[in-house]
Protein backbone atom coordinates (compact mmCIF):
# COMPACT_ATOMS: atom_id res chain seq x y z
CA UNK A 1 0.00 0.00 0.00
CA UNK A 2 2.80 2.62 0.80
CA UNK A 3 4.38 1.51 -2.19
CA UNK A 4 1.47 2.20 -4.22
CA UNK A 5 1.26 6.21 -2.48
CA UNK A 6 4.80 6.41 -3.48
CA UNK A 7 4.65 5.31 -6.83
CA UNK A 8 1.10 7.59 -7.40
CA UNK A 9 2.86 10.91 -6.00
CA UNK A 10 5.96 10.14 -7.93
CA UNK A 11 3.68 9.69 -11.35
CA UNK A 12 2.10 12.79 -10.15
CA UNK A 13 4.57 14.67 -9.62
CA UNK A 14 6.49 14.31 -12.98
CA UNK A 15 3.36 15.14 -14.99
CA UNK A 16 3.30 18.33 -12.97
CA UNK A 17 6.99 18.80 -13.63
CA UNK A 18 6.55 18.09 -17.47
CA UNK A 19 3.78 21.16 -17.44
CA UNK A 20 1.14 18.59 -18.90
CA UNK A 21 -2.26 20.54 -19.69
CA UNK A 22 -4.34 18.04 -18.22
CA UNK A 23 -2.41 17.07 -14.98
CA UNK A 24 -2.46 20.93 -14.22
CA UNK A 25 -6.14 21.30 -14.66
CA UNK A 26 -6.58 18.11 -13.11
CA UNK A 27 -5.02 19.43 -9.94
CA UNK A 28 -6.50 22.40 -9.20
CA UNK A 29 -10.29 20.76 -10.40
CA UNK A 30 -9.92 18.09 -7.72
CA UNK A 31 -9.82 18.41 -3.63
CA UNK A 32 -8.46 15.74 -1.52
CA UNK A 33 -6.85 14.53 1.32
CA UNK A 34 -4.43 12.07 -0.20
CA UNK A 35 -3.57 14.88 -3.06
CA UNK A 36 -3.29 17.54 -0.49
CA UNK A 37 -1.13 15.33 1.93
CA UNK A 38 1.17 14.28 -0.64
CA UNK A 39 1.86 17.56 -1.81
CA UNK A 40 2.52 18.84 1.71
CA UNK A 41 4.89 15.84 1.71
CA UNK A 42 6.79 16.94 -1.24
CA UNK A 43 7.22 20.61 -0.54
CA UNK A 44 8.57 18.80 3.38
CA UNK A 45 10.86 16.53 1.79
CA UNK A 46 12.05 19.24 -0.84
CA UNK A 47 12.20 22.58 0.55
CA UNK A 48 13.57 20.20 3.78
CA UNK A 49 16.62 18.51 1.59
CA UNK A 50 17.95 22.25 0.13
CA UNK A 51 17.02 24.13 3.85
CA UNK A 52 19.46 21.11 5.59
CA UNK A 53 22.11 21.79 2.70
CA UNK A 54 22.12 25.69 3.23
CA UNK A 55 22.33 25.70 6.97
CA UNK A 56 24.94 22.37 6.76
CA UNK A 57 28.02 25.15 6.43
CA UNK A 58 27.74 26.77 9.28
CA UNK A 59 26.84 24.18 11.64
CA UNK A 60 24.60 20.06 11.62
CA UNK A 61 21.99 22.35 14.43
CA UNK A 62 22.49 25.32 11.87
CA UNK A 63 21.01 22.74 9.41
CA UNK A 64 18.73 21.05 11.06
CA UNK A 65 17.04 24.03 11.99
CA UNK A 66 17.09 25.52 7.85
CA UNK A 67 15.23 22.29 7.27
CA UNK A 68 12.20 22.87 9.65
CA UNK A 69 12.24 26.84 8.56
CA UNK A 70 12.39 26.84 5.08
CA UNK A 71 8.99 24.30 4.35
CA UNK A 72 7.56 26.50 6.80
CA UNK A 73 7.79 29.14 4.76
CA UNK A 74 6.75 27.45 2.04
CA UNK A 75 3.79 26.28 3.80
CA UNK A 76 2.68 29.63 6.10
CA UNK A 77 3.30 31.83 2.61
CA UNK A 78 0.59 29.34 0.54
CA UNK A 79 -1.88 29.83 3.58
CA UNK A 80 -1.24 33.42 3.91
CA UNK A 81 -1.77 33.94 0.73
CA UNK A 82 -4.44 31.73 -0.54
CA UNK A 83 -7.63 34.10 0.58
CA UNK A 84 -6.11 37.20 -1.03
CA UNK A 85 -5.26 35.66 -4.02
CA UNK A 86 -8.79 34.30 -4.44
CA UNK A 87 -10.05 37.72 -4.30
CA UNK A 88 -7.48 39.30 -6.48
CA UNK A 89 -7.61 36.71 -9.39
CA UNK A 90 -11.66 37.76 -9.98
CA UNK A 91 -11.27 41.68 -10.15
CA UNK A 92 -8.35 40.56 -12.91
CA UNK A 93 -10.35 38.65 -14.69
CA UNK A 94 -10.41 35.19 -13.78
CA UNK A 95 -12.57 33.49 -11.27
CA UNK A 96 -11.61 30.77 -9.08
CA UNK A 97 -12.60 29.64 -5.67
CA UNK A 98 -10.28 29.63 -2.86
CA UNK A 99 -9.90 26.16 -3.34
CA UNK A 100 -8.67 26.55 -6.81
CA UNK A 101 -6.04 29.40 -5.78
CA UNK A 102 -4.76 26.84 -2.63
CA UNK A 103 -4.43 24.35 -4.91
CA UNK A 104 -2.58 26.26 -7.68
CA UNK A 105 0.01 28.25 -5.21
CA UNK A 106 0.27 24.93 -3.69
CA UNK A 107 1.63 22.93 -7.47
CA UNK A 108 3.84 26.09 -7.92
CA UNK A 109 5.57 25.38 -4.37
CA UNK A 110 5.33 21.56 -4.90
CA UNK A 111 7.50 22.10 -8.39
CA UNK A 112 9.60 24.97 -6.81
CA UNK A 113 10.37 22.21 -3.81
CA UNK A 114 11.06 19.34 -6.22
CA UNK A 115 13.92 21.13 -7.84
CA UNK A 116 15.31 22.64 -5.07
CA UNK A 117 15.37 19.02 -3.86
CA UNK A 118 17.19 17.81 -6.44
CA UNK A 119 19.51 20.46 -6.44
CA UNK A 120 20.48 19.05 -2.35
CA UNK A 121 22.87 16.69 -3.31
CA UNK A 122 25.02 19.30 -5.31
CA UNK A 123 24.98 21.66 -2.68
CA UNK A 124 25.67 19.79 0.37
CA UNK A 125 28.66 17.96 -1.94
CA UNK A 126 29.79 22.21 -2.75
CA UNK A 127 29.64 22.74 1.05
CA UNK A 128 31.01 19.79 2.60
CA UNK A 129 34.05 20.58 0.16
CA UNK A 130 34.56 24.57 0.94
CA UNK A 131 36.90 26.10 3.38
CA UNK A 132 35.14 26.57 6.57
CA UNK A 133 32.82 29.28 7.64
CA UNK A 134 35.81 32.45 9.29
CA UNK A 135 34.84 35.83 10.07
CA UNK A 136 38.29 36.78 9.90
CA UNK A 137 39.56 34.74 6.62
CA UNK A 138 39.30 36.66 3.62
CA UNK A 139 38.77 33.34 2.01
CA UNK A 140 35.79 33.12 4.35
CA UNK A 141 34.10 35.75 2.58
CA UNK A 142 34.51 34.78 -0.49
CA UNK A 143 33.62 31.60 0.04
CA UNK A 144 30.16 32.64 1.53
CA UNK A 145 29.62 35.54 -0.77
CA UNK A 146 30.06 32.15 -3.60
CA UNK A 147 27.46 30.44 -1.71
CA UNK A 148 25.35 32.82 -1.16
CA UNK A 149 25.30 33.50 -4.98
CA UNK A 150 24.83 29.42 -5.59
CA UNK A 151 21.65 29.70 -3.10
CA UNK A 152 19.98 32.87 -4.77
CA UNK A 153 20.96 31.30 -8.34
CA UNK A 154 19.11 28.23 -7.49
CA UNK A 155 16.40 29.19 -5.68
CA UNK A 156 15.85 31.62 -8.87
CA UNK A 157 15.81 28.90 -11.12
CA UNK A 158 13.44 26.66 -9.00
CA UNK A 159 11.01 29.67 -8.66
CA UNK A 160 10.87 30.45 -12.89
CA UNK A 161 10.29 27.07 -13.68
CA UNK A 162 7.77 26.57 -11.15
CA UNK A 163 6.18 30.41 -11.90
CA UNK A 164 6.10 29.11 -16.02
CA UNK A 165 3.85 26.35 -15.27
CA UNK A 166 1.70 28.70 -13.32
CA UNK A 167 1.65 31.43 -15.76
CA UNK A 168 0.17 28.10 -18.13
CA UNK A 169 -1.66 27.26 -15.60
CA UNK A 170 -3.69 30.72 -14.91
CA UNK A 171 -3.68 31.55 -18.70
CA UNK A 172 -5.81 28.36 -19.55
CA UNK A 173 -8.30 28.47 -16.65
CA UNK A 174 -8.78 32.11 -17.79
CA UNK A 175 -8.46 31.09 -21.76
CA UNK A 176 -6.19 34.08 -21.97
CA UNK A 177 -2.96 33.93 -21.51
CA UNK A 178 -2.96 38.07 -20.85
CA UNK A 179 -5.14 37.78 -17.96
CA UNK A 180 -3.09 34.66 -16.93
CA UNK A 181 -0.10 36.98 -16.63
CA UNK A 182 -1.91 39.60 -15.12
CA UNK A 183 -2.69 37.16 -12.61
CA UNK A 184 0.19 35.74 -11.98
CA UNK A 185 2.00 39.11 -11.18
CA UNK A 186 -0.46 40.09 -8.71
CA UNK A 187 0.10 36.49 -6.92
CA UNK A 188 3.58 36.88 -6.80
CA UNK A 189 3.65 40.26 -5.06
CA UNK A 190 1.46 38.97 -2.45
CA UNK A 191 3.95 35.97 -2.43
CA UNK A 192 6.74 38.23 -2.08
CA UNK A 193 5.57 40.78 0.48
CA UNK A 194 4.54 37.76 3.14
CA UNK A 195 7.48 35.26 1.87
CA UNK A 196 9.83 38.00 2.53
CA UNK A 197 8.78 39.30 5.84
CA UNK A 198 8.35 35.40 6.96
CA UNK A 199 12.11 35.00 5.89
CA UNK A 200 13.13 38.12 7.98
CA UNK A 201 11.16 36.51 10.94
CA UNK A 202 12.89 32.98 10.61
CA UNK A 203 15.95 34.35 10.18
CA UNK A 204 18.65 33.13 9.78
CA UNK A 205 19.88 30.36 7.52
CA UNK A 206 23.46 30.35 6.09
CA UNK A 207 24.47 31.55 9.50
CA UNK A 208 26.89 33.58 10.46
CA UNK A 209 29.98 32.70 12.34
CA UNK A 210 30.24 35.60 14.78
CA UNK A 211 26.69 34.53 16.00
CA UNK A 212 25.50 31.81 17.88
CA UNK A 213 23.72 28.86 15.89
CA UNK A 214 19.97 29.92 16.59
CA UNK A 215 16.95 28.51 15.30
CA UNK A 216 15.52 33.03 15.66
CA UNK A 217 17.53 35.64 16.03
CA UNK A 218 16.54 36.94 19.69
CA UNK A 219 15.61 40.18 17.77
CA UNK A 220 13.45 38.43 15.25
CA UNK A 221 10.37 40.63 15.68
CA UNK A 222 12.14 43.66 15.48
CA UNK A 223 12.26 45.52 12.70
CA UNK A 224 11.09 44.09 9.00
CA UNK A 225 12.60 43.27 6.30
CA UNK A 226 11.50 46.36 3.91
CA UNK A 227 13.05 48.88 6.85
CA UNK A 228 16.17 47.09 6.55
CA UNK A 229 16.55 47.74 2.90
CA UNK A 230 15.66 51.00 2.79
CA UNK A 231 17.68 51.68 5.14
CA UNK A 232 20.73 49.73 3.54
CA UNK A 233 19.78 51.83 0.88
CA UNK A 234 20.09 54.90 2.14
CA UNK A 235 23.35 54.25 3.36
CA UNK A 236 24.76 52.90 -0.30
CA UNK A 237 23.57 56.15 -1.02
CA UNK A 238 24.98 58.41 1.12
CA UNK A 239 28.40 57.07 1.03
CA UNK A 240 28.46 54.92 4.13
CA UNK A 241 30.21 51.77 4.73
Amino acid sequence: MANQATATSALELGTVLRGEPESLHSWVQTWNAARLGRAIILIVAGAGLYGGAMGSWRAPAQALFVAVKFPLIILLTTLGNALLNAMLAPLLGLRVTWRQSLLAILLSFVIAAAILGSFSPIVFFLVWNAPPMSAVSPAGHLTYNLILLLHVMVIALAGTVANLRLARLLGDLARSPRIGRRVLLAWLAGNLFLGSQLSWILRPFIGSPDLPVQFLRQDAFHGNFYETVFRTLMLVLHGHP
